[in-house]
């Protein structure tokens, strides 16, 4: 990895860019072809405010971080966090890709997903959890038309049931009353 330092208002020592290139370069483990990435690590001092921006352009990456302190190696140290935290972020989500996780939600066990797709090309990407409230048929659909849903499921107190009720196409509603 090529490490790029640029110094603003001060003239650094050679411990301090010894430093910043020891520390930074453990971000290499992070980066499939570290010889083809460039960090750009910018220092500047302005009265007692120490600055450091780091701009990491790696691979298909594009990232960057920014710390302010009144001491230059804290804000090193920041700065190095912020950009090991994206890093670390961002090789997650790959292997979240690569082993086909692209659902948030744990709820619902692996085999329930596996079991669905493997019926059919049609496979369920997302589960959400909520409480229906407790409202009567005309609520209900004044709610739908507010929320400009195609559907929406809700606890009817008439007949103290989870119904579904949805707009039809030609205008109209329909509603759903499982009977268990």
């Amino acid at each position: 990895m090529e490490i790029k330092l640029n110094f603003k208002n001060f003239d650094p020592t050679e411990q301090l860019k010894q430093y910043v290139r020891d520390r930074f370069q453990k971000l290499e483990k992070y980066i499939k072809r570290s010889d083809s990435s460039v960090l750009q690590l910018n220092f500047s001092v302005e009265k007692y405010r120490q600055n450091a921006e780091a701009i990491l352009q790696a691979d298909d990456i594009h990232l960057s971080a920014q710390e302010e302190t009144e001491d230059m190696y804290a804000t090193i140290d920041s700065v190095l966090d912020k950009l090991e935290t994206q890093l670390r972020k961002e090789r997650d989500k790959q292997k979240d890709k690569r082993k086909g996780k692209n659902f948030k939600n744990t709820n619902v066990e692996e085999s329930d997903f596996a079991s669905l797709s493997s019926k059919g090309s049609a496979r369920v990407v997302q589960t959400d959890n909520f409480e229906p409230k407790p409202v009567d048929i005309d609520e209900a659909v004044d709610q739908l038309e507010s929320l400009d849903a195609h559907f929406l499921v809700f606890f009817n107190v008439a007949n103290d049931r989870v119904n579904v009720i949805y707009r039809r196409k030609n205008g109209d509603y329909g509603l759903i009353d499982p009977r268990m």
